[in-house]
């Protein structure tokens, strides 16, 4: 039997269907053995009435997880890339990923079918910081409060009347069949996604060649060269819940154009920056680097602190 390690959340358990299912496509034989999906709560799962950043940034999503990796309790880990840490614990690797949805971020609102059609100081609910600094960059006057919880609490929230708006991505509405929620898809100009956002990653012991070998089969390369080099920047940037950074990577052919954004919370400053290199897995780390270097540079020393 093998056990696949995943958050219990709805939106996890489809991902992790995804990828049962893109593994028995691959590995036919694998049908006989036996696929099975393990919920783990974990940390970020538990507490859900503080930000991320105020209870210790997005490794509390994949801590649990990436512990019963590591003992042999499952066999492989099914991640939201975008909530995984910039760096991984020794021992485990991510052996592939799935192909990205889109990377948008979707705006849900009884009142309004736009960020600039939101009335006067209204109320959005968002617990990202890289949200709220996007939208008060363009409307300073909104009132940001913190809304956690997976994709269906957070619309129920909103239902009640506790926001009149706010962001969720694209891709977990549309894997939820949810899509039809979105009052306005937001253009990457609008609003630039989180590093990874649509991504699903398959984490694997390093040392376990069998696993390797058999999610390898299922990596959509193009989705992990694109990670490769936002996560590359995002780690020279040293990314955390505590800093608004956003970055998305786009494909065209051979070649691959590159985007980053750092700004404070308040949205009172950003700076933006985009680069572009060859789209191949050797190459997109360093273009993520240089991307990562550069936004630095523009943001001068303490911005990040």
């Amino acid at each position: 039997m093998l056990r696949i390690g995943t958050r219990g959340s709805p939106l996890a358990l489809v991902q992790a269907e995804l990828t049962r299912a893109a593994l028995l496509a691959a590995h036919p034989s694998l049908g006989g053995e036996g696929i099975e999906i393990l919920p783990i709560k974990t940390t970020g799962d538990k507490v859900q009435d503080r930000t991320l950043a105020a209870i210790g940034g997005k490794g509390l999503f994949t801590k649990e997880i990436e512990d019963a990796l590591l003992d042999g309790r499952v066999d492989l880990a099914v991640h939201s890339m975008k909530d995984m840490p910039t760096f991984l614990p020794d021992g485990l690797m991510i052996g592939a990923m799935l192909e990205r949805e889109d990377a948008r971020d979707a705006l849900i609102s009884p009142v309004a079918d736009s960020i600039a059609a939101l009335p006067q100081g209204a109320v959005v609910g968002t617990a990202s910081l890289r949200r709220q600094a996007q939208l008060l960059l363009v409307r300073p006057d909104l009132t940001i409060q913190p809304l956690r919880g997976n994709v269906g609490t957070r619309l129920d929230k909103l239902a009640r009347g506790e926001a009149a708006a706010t962001l969720l991505a694209l891709a977990g509405l549309k894997r939820l069949g949810k899509a039809d929620a979105a009052t306005a898809i937001l253009s990457i100009d609008e609003m630039l996604p989180a590093v990874a956002q649509g991504a699903i990653g398959i984490e694997v012991r390093t040392d376990n060649s069998r696993m390797r070998e058999l999610v390898a089969a299922i990596d959509h390369a193009p989705t992990s060269i694109a990670v490769a080099a936002e996560r590359a920047m995002l780690a020279v940037l040293d990314g955390s819940c505590r800093t608004p950074i956003a970055g998305h990577a786009i494909i065209t052919g051979a070649e691959m154009r590159l985007r980053g954004l750092i700004a404070l919370p308040d949205g009172t400053e950003s700076h933006l920056a985009e680069d572009s290199g060859n789209a191949t897995l050797s190459d997109a780390p360093e273009l993520g680097r240089a991307l990562g270097e550069r936004l630095k540079a523009l943001a001068g020393p303490g911005f990040l602190a």
